[in-house]
C-alpha cells in the first residue's frame, strides 16, 4: 500500500509543508525513519531526530517551529500522537481487507466458507467446518473437522484448531495458538504404567476473546473447556481440560491453570502464576505474578505468594521473612545470655 503526503493529510485533516506528492509505504519510529516511511513527532524529547530522520513524511504539531532545516515533508495536525494512532488504525484495517482463497489452500468440499473471508496459503480446513463472514485465516493454519469460526475472527499464521472446537465472533488468535489439544489425562496402573484417558470434549471460545502467541487451551475430557466473552490471554499460557474462565478476565504470560478450575469474571492474573486443579476462584480477584494458588479464592480478594494468601498479610509476613536472620541472631543472643 502506498499513499502520498496529500492523501494522508486529507485523512488526518492536516496541512502539508513540503512535497505533497512524497510517497510512503510503511510506518516507522522517527529515530528509525527511512525513505518511503512515515513517522511522527509528539514527544519533545525526540525533537532532535526530526532533523536527522530519513523518513519521507513526518507528522508534527501544527505549531512546531523547526530550529534547523528538515528534509522530510511535514504534515501539521492538532495532535500528532492521536493522528498517528488514527493512521495505525487505518493501516490495520487496510492490511486485513484481503479476501478469497489461496490456490494452494486445502478446503474440504463439505466445509462452509462465509462471504468476504480470506483463506491464506497452505491453510487446511477439514470436513464440516464452518467459517463465518469476514474471517481472516493467515497462511499455514490448521482447522479440523466440525470446527466453527465466528464472523470477523482473525487466525494468524500457525494457529491449530482441533476437531469439534468452537471459536466465537471477533476473536483474535495469534501465531502458534493451539485450541483443542488433548487434556492431560492418564490413569495409573498397578504395573506403574499409565493408561491414556481419551479426551472427547471440546473447547469453546466465546466472542471477543484474544489469545497470545503459543498459548494452548486443552479440550475437555467430557463437555467443554470454556473461555467466556472478552477474555484476554497473553503469550505462553497453559489452560488445562475442563477449565472455565469468566468474562473479561485478563491473564499474563506463562501462567498455568490446571484441570477443572473455574475462574470468575473480571479477574486479573499476573505472569507465571500457577493454579492447581478443581479450584473455584471468584469474580474480581487479583492474583499477583508468580503466585502459587492452592485453595479457593472468594470474590474481590487480592492474593500473593506461594502458596498464595491475602496480599496485606503476605506483605507483613514478607517483612518478617526478610528480617529472619536478625530475629534468629536476637534469639541466639538471648539464649546465650540466659545460659550465662
Amino acid at each position: 500500500m502506498q499513499f502520498t503526503a496529500q492523501q494522508i493529510a486529507g485523512i488526518l485533516k492536516g496541512t502539508v509543508e513540503g512535497n505533497p506528492e512524497a510517497t510512503v509505504r510503511e510506518l516507522s519510529k522517527i529515530e528509525e525513519g527511512h525513505e518511503g516511511s512515515l513517522s511522527f513527532l509528539a514527544n519533545p524529547k525526540y525533537t532532535p531526530y526530526v532533523y536527522k530522520t530519513h523518513a519521507s513524511v513526518v507528522i508534527v504539531h501544527k505549531d512546531f517551529i523547526p530550529e534547523y532545516p528538515v528534509e522530510s515533508t511535514l504534515i501539521r495536525v492538532e495532535d500528532p500522537y492521536t493522528a498517528f494512532a488514527q493512521l495505525l488504525e487505518v493501516y490495520n484495517k487496510l492490511s486485513k481487507q484481503r479476501t478469497g482463497v489461496a490456490e494452494n489452500a486445502v478446503v474440504a468440499p463439505t466445509a462452509t466458507i462465509g462471504k468476504d473471508a480470506y483463506i491464506g496459503e497452505m491453510v487446511f480446513i477439514g470436513d464440516q467446518a464452518v467459517i463465518g463472514d469476514g474471517v481472516k485465516i493467515h497462511p499455514q493454519v490448521y482447522i479440523g473437522e466440525n470446527v466453527t469460526v465466528g464472523d470477523r475472527t482473525i487466525l494468524y499464521p500457525g494457529v491449530r484448531i482441533m476437531q469439534g472446537c468452537i471459536i466465537g465472533k471477533d476473536c483474535i488468535l495469534h501465531p502458534g495458538v493451539i485450541i483443542g489439544s488433548d487434556g492431560f489425562g492418564f490413569a495409573p496402573q498397578e504395573d506403574h504404567h499409565y493408561k491414556k484417558v481419551v479426551q472427547i470434549g471440546n473447547v469453546i471460545l466465546e466472542d471477543e476473546v484474544e489469545i497470545g502467541a503459543n498459548t494452548t487451551v486443552d479440550r475437555a475430557t467430557l463437555g467443554s473447556t470454556r473461555i467466556r466473552k472478552g477474555v484476554k490471554l497473553d503469550n505462553l499460557i497453559q489452560v488445562a481440560h475442563n477449565v472455565v474462565i469468566g468474562e473479561n478476565t485478563v491473564i499474563a504470560a506463562q501462567t498455568g491453570i490446571s484441570g477443572s478450575t473455574r475462574i470468575g469474571r473480571n479477574c486479573l492474573i499476573g505472569g507465571q502464576a500457577g493454579i492447581i486443579g478443581h479450584l473455584s476462584i471468584g469474580d474480581n480477584v487479583r492474583i499477583a505474578a508468580q503466585s502459587g494458588v492452592t485453595s479457593d479464592i472468594k470474590d474481590n480478594e487480592t492474593v500473593m505468594g506461594a502458596p498464595a494468601f491475602e496480599i496485606k498479610k503476605y506483605r507483613v509476613s514478607y517483612i518478617h521473612f526478610r528480617n529472619l536472620d536478625k530475629h534468629v541472631k536476637r534469639i541466639d543472643d538471648l539464649e546465650k545470655r540466659q545460659r550465662e
